[in-house]
């Protein structure tokens, strides 16, 4: 069923595909080669998991030759589409280059979307002075929004019940 999926181009497919080889499941070999090659394919068909997953890839060079710039561009891509752990790992490494400007930019934009991490981030910056009052209580009020916007009775019931 998948590979029918794979054969007409399906990105969500092409990506599952990609990981299943990544981890060896379903009889499938470890093939980085090949998970680089479905990840990129899915990636060029618009799946933003597929961008991301290569951002972690390439980053830190798990079964690849090491190419953060090469990581830092899927995750861009990844982030502009809407993903916001791309976003909040963007924040990451700019804090680790000594960018906290734009670090607090990227966690600023994942908090205001409910990241609860990109929230932790501004604050311990805040306190470390890299970041300013303003820039902490507007992430604080944008995260506060968005966790209110996402209640519903339906994911308190499932919360409730462990689901």
């Amino acid at each position: 069923m998948v590979q029918k999926r794979v054969q007409k181009k399906d990105a969500d497919a092409i990506y599952f595909l990609g990981l299943k080889h990544y981890f060896g499941e379903l009889g499938l070999t470890k093939d980085i080669s090949r998970v680089i090659e479905l990840f990129t394919q899915a990636a060029e068909l618009g799946s933003v998991k597929a961008h991301h997953k290569l951002g972690l890839v390439y980053y830190t060079g798990n079964g690849v030759k090491e190419d953060k710039s090469r990581g830092i561009h899927h995750w861009q891509q990844a982030a502009m589409k809407g993903n916001v752990e791309s976003r909040h790992i963007l924040g990451a490494a700019e804090h680790d280059n000594g960018n906290h400007q734009l670090a607090v930019q990227h966690w600023m934009i994942s908090a205001k979307i409910g990241e609860q991490d990109s929230l932790n981030c501004i604050k311990e910056l805040f306190m470390e002075g890299h970041a300013t009052k303003a820039q902490y209580t507007e992430a604080l009020l944008g995260y506060r929004d968005a966790v209110e916007e996402m209640k519903s009775s339906q994911r308190e019931e499932a919360e409730r019940l462990g689901i």
